[in-house]
């Protein structure tokens, strides 16, 4: 008889627990205004920070169950279909309170997700130029901006978000959200974040989220956040 380690049976239960949390939406969606972009990058290129069967099940399971939730959603409402993601979150208010908790979830899913892909495939190390200036005169420096974002990170109670916001003059805040909620549902613009629900790291990290959050930071491409930051100043940045 064949001896099954703890380690494979936390797995085993943890895929099995993320199947049963993803509607069965992923398997085949609805065609509708949003589209899930390509992995900019091999599943393996975070290795070993983030493991390559993690973004697999963390792309194309979760964030495509969120597009094509969305999608469903805004199939009952072609006026909002029409409107830009950022602008969907923005005016949550205004959708019909049959599906405002649905766009909610799902609009913000798919947002948090697309700039999560975007600005992770890089080699860490520090940002230069007008960015490391505005972190230098908005968050204390670069550690101690390491330091508050973890903290925020750890202190997230549940599954959630912890986000840097950026404005158009280029200044810089921390800003935790819980869920799929995002500081675009406020109006605001997202330079960064990171996802500190348990599928983003359970399968290397188990419950170690301190852990998770510290070696994020080798797998940043700073050079593809300082543009975010370049776009938010100039004021095209969306989400």
């Amino acid at each position: 008889m064949q001896t099954v380690s703890r380690r494979n049976l936390l797995i085993g239960a943890t895929l099995l627990g993320a199947s049963a949390a993803i509607p069965r939406a992923w398997a085949q969606g609805p065609s509708g205004p949003f589209k899930l972009d390509p992995l900019p990058y091999a599943p393996s290129k975070n290795e070993p920070h983030i493991d390559a069967q993690t973004m697999e099940l963390h792309f194309d399971k979760h964030h495509r169950a969120y597009l094509n939730n969305l999608n469903a959603a805004l199939s009952q409402n072609a006026e909002i279909a029409k409107m830009p993601l950022h602008e969907v979150l923005a005016n949550l208010n205004k959708a019909p309170e049959s599906i405002r908790t649905a766009i909610r979830n799902n609009g913000g899913g798919h947002a948090n997700h697309t700039m999560f892909w975007q600005i992770m495939g890089g080699s860490g190390g520090e940002p230069s130029g007008e960015l490391k200036a505005a972190i230098d005169r908005d968050l204390g420096g670069f550690q101690k901006f390491q330091t508050d974002f973890n903290t925020a990170g750890e202190r997230q109670f549940g599954s959630g978000w912890v986000f840097v916001t950026v404005d158009q003059a280029g200044k810089l805040a921390i800003v935790p959200k819980p869920n799929q909620d995002t500081p675009l549902m406020d109006g605001q613009r997202v330079l960064m974040g990171n996802d500190v629900w348990e599928h983003a790291y359970y399968l290397k990290y188990e419950n170690r989220r301190p852990e998770y959050l510290k070696a994020w930071w080798n797998v940043l491409d700073w050079e593809k956040i300082g543009q975010r930051y370049a776009a938010a100043k100039a004021g095209t940045l969306t989400v």
